[in-house]
């Protein structure tokens, strides 16, 4: 199972990936908080950590590095959002 890496915005998923088994680290964890993305970059390459972030540059910088890589955007989370919201319409009529 893959080492994950939570940037800043997403370290309140910390305790719900590791329930579902996951071997993850925050990147106040990691003693990472305010560095640049370059940085989180290198160390999730260095480390062998996939990095889950919501920054397109970082995703980008990851990606351009090799760096394996989960950007969780507004696209995603407003489609989540749009079908959860569809069900929960259908199951009310």
């Amino acid at each position: 199972m893959a080492k994950i890496l939570l940037d800043e915005m997403y370290s309140g998923l910390k305790p719900f990936l590791k329930v579902l088994g996951w071997d993850v680290r925050s990147i106040e964890d990691a003693g990472l908080r305010g560095m640049e993305d370059e940085e989180v970059v290198e160390y999730a390459e260095r480390n062998g950590f996939v990095l889950v972030t919501q920054d397109q540059r970082a995703a980008d910088l990851a990606r351009l590095k090799g760096v394996p890589c989960v950007l969780v955007g507004y696209v995603e989370i407003a489609k989540i959002v749009h079908e959860r919201l569809r069900d929960l319409e259908i199951s009310m009529t």
